[in-house]
């Protein structure tokens, strides 16, 4: 790869960028735009934006129990699978700020969100060399709808740390790739430890790192034999180490939990899976439409998609196969089209193979607007995705390609400008519709705060709630109140953490919490009046609160 080095012209798929077009203005622009997009969502979590719910209260108690050496769970509790990188994550946040907050559990994910920004920026350009190209997809992550935000700031389990982590694999597979010196054993470890941490934290993330993984044994064969794949498969054993060892002392198999938990155990149709996953799944996934919903005209990104992953295909194999294999370009930061196409079609193979499996999955079918959050990876392979759109908007096809197939060059830059201008458009004004969200989700968790603050005050401290008001209870009042689950029979429910269903089996008389006008508090209501005298109610705005006499 090093021998040989030569100026080399670069593909006609691959333009580079103009000397002395402003690059200083362009990094400022860029700077600005991560700015914007890291700040967007500062904003976003000082109104408590987006929503919180139980299950990101679990992974919040579970950072509480780390901090406190209660408890090292390897799995998000209540189920076999989704690592805890998260809590071990926000656990030294809490330390540090003497106890647990919602603004304490998403500072890491928030830190996540801009590295995954930083690294993407920084693989655009090491793939296409084009600046004014790295800003056009930083500031497309930069803007973020309903379900973007939620992916990348709500600590739920995988979502933050998936990006990061798949984008730093990329980048070092182009650096390992492309011979670049300097640190390599030091890269090839780091990469082997983030892809066993992400084997551990969630598998939805597996095809980018068995796609860049693809890239370096393409490239690397040699290299692999010797320290270098040592390393990297030690680091990769150190990254899985949760999993493995868990699943050695148990003898379960993770894989069955993912399998259960994607609807497999379920069944759908195959027109609601299709439809979920091919026509829905890309606009809510990438951040097309509005919170919990997608309009008619913002689904137009589900024809385009399957389109520009055929170009990308098509275009990065022929580049890949036609390209000299020693040829290498000079200039710091520089990669040859070879690796440059290699790694651009493994994050296209990447977003089919995740597209894929989201498809045929009963999630798709069953619950394609939540579900959506399954394809939140494909946001790593925008670079891929619009690159080719962006080069034919800059430079159009050529007059080769013009002159033998009398394609209208105008024409076709004209549809790559539209295309370009209708993907920012459309994910601004999805970004526009989540922002308009955040004040009625801050009233709503002062609301809350004020539910926690009654309790205390009442003296309550064990409680029987809904699934989805328990753990979020129990984490707000930093474990002074703890509750256990029932249904809206009053019969048991889910308990993740069964500790504190015990203890509240233990206690006297236990209080009950609802939602105004839930189903529960309705059961409740009724049982108040059938039985007159043997509940006291406590209203406040949004929640009733029944105490036994």
């Amino acid at each position: 790869m090093t021998a040989g080095v030569r100026q080399q012209p670069r593909d006609a798929d691959q333009p580079r960028p103009r000397p002395g077009v402003h690059l200083g203005l362009v990094g400022w622009l860029t700077g600005l735009t991560v700015l914007a997009g890291v700040g967007y969502r500062l904003w976003l979590l000082l109104h408590a934006a987006p929503p919180t719910n139980s299950d990101e209260a679990t992974m919040g108690l579970a950072a509480l129990h780390i901090a406190q050496g209660q408890d090292f769970p390897v799995w998000f509790y209540g189920q076999q699978y989704m690592g805890t990188l998260e809590a071990y994550l926000a656990a030294p946040v809490f330390a540090l700020a003497g106890g647990p907050s919602l603004l304490g559990l998403r500072v890491p994910t928030l830190a996540l969100y801009a590295l995954f920004l930083l690294l993407t920026w920084r693989l655009t350009l090491r793939l296409t060399g084009d600046r004014w190209f790295g800003l056009l997809v930083v500031a497309l992550l930069a803007l973020g709808s309903d379900r973007v935000v939620k992916n990348q700031l709500i600590a739920g389990g995988g979502y933050p740390e998936m990006n990061a982590a798949a984008a730093a694999l990329a980048v070092l597979a182009v650096d390992l790739a492309t011979g670049r010196p300097g640190w390599r054993l030091a890269r090839w470890t780091t990469w082997g430890l983030l892809a066993g941490l992400m084997v551990w934290v969630d598998p939805l993330v597996l095809p980018y790192v068995v796609a860049t993984g693809a890239v370096l044994v393409g490239f690397c064969r040699r290299e692999l034999w010797g320290a270098a794949g040592a390393l990297l498969s030690a680091a990769a054993v150190l990254g899985a180490a949760p999993l493995l060892l868990h699943s050695l002392l148990t003898g379960r198999n993770p894989l069955h939990a993912v399998l259960a938990a994607s609807g497999a155990n379920a069944s759908a149709g195959w027109p609601d899976r299709l439809h979920g996953g091919l026509v829905l799944g890309p606009g809510l996934g990438l951040g097309f439409c509005a919170p919990g919903r997608c309009a008619t005209w913002q689904l137009w990104w589900a024809f385009a998609l399957p389109l520009l992953l055929a170009i990308v295909v098509v275009t990065a194999w022929r580049t890949v196969r036609t390209s000299d294999p020693d040829q290498t370009v000079v200039g710091p930061g520089a990669v040859s089209p070879r690796v440059a196409a290699a790694v651009r079609l493994a994050l296209a193979l990447a977003a089919v193979a995740t597209l894929g499996a989201y498809t045929v999955s009963s999630s798709a079918g069953l619950t394609p607007v939540e579900s959506s959050r399954y394809l939140s990876c494909l946001l790593l392979s925008l670079p891929a995705l619009l690159w080719p759109v962006w080069a034919v908007a800059r430079h159009g096809l050529g007059p080769a390609v013009t002159n033998r197939r009398g394609v209208s060059s105008t024409l076709v830059r004209s549809v790559a400008v539209l295309v370009l201008a209708a993907t920012l458009g459309t994910a601004a004004h999805a970004t526009w519709q989540a922002a308009q969200t955040a004040p009625a989700t801050r009233a709503a968790e002062a609301r809350h705060t004020e539910l926690v603050s009654t309790l205390r005050h009442l003296g309550v401290r064990q409680v029987r709630a809904g699934y989805w008001t328990c753990n979020r209870l129990t984490f707000a009042s930093a474990e002074q109140v703890v509750c256990a689950v029932v249904d809206d029979t009053l019969r048991p429910g889910f308990d993740r953490y069964p500790a504190y269903r015990r203890e509240v089996d233990r206690a006297a008389a236990p209080a009950w919490v609802a939602p105004a006008g839930s189903p529960l508090a309705q059961v409740l209501d009724d049982r108040q009046r059938a039985v007159p005298g043997s509940l006291d109610l406590v209203t406040i705005e949004g929640w009733r609160i029944y105490l036994p006499r």
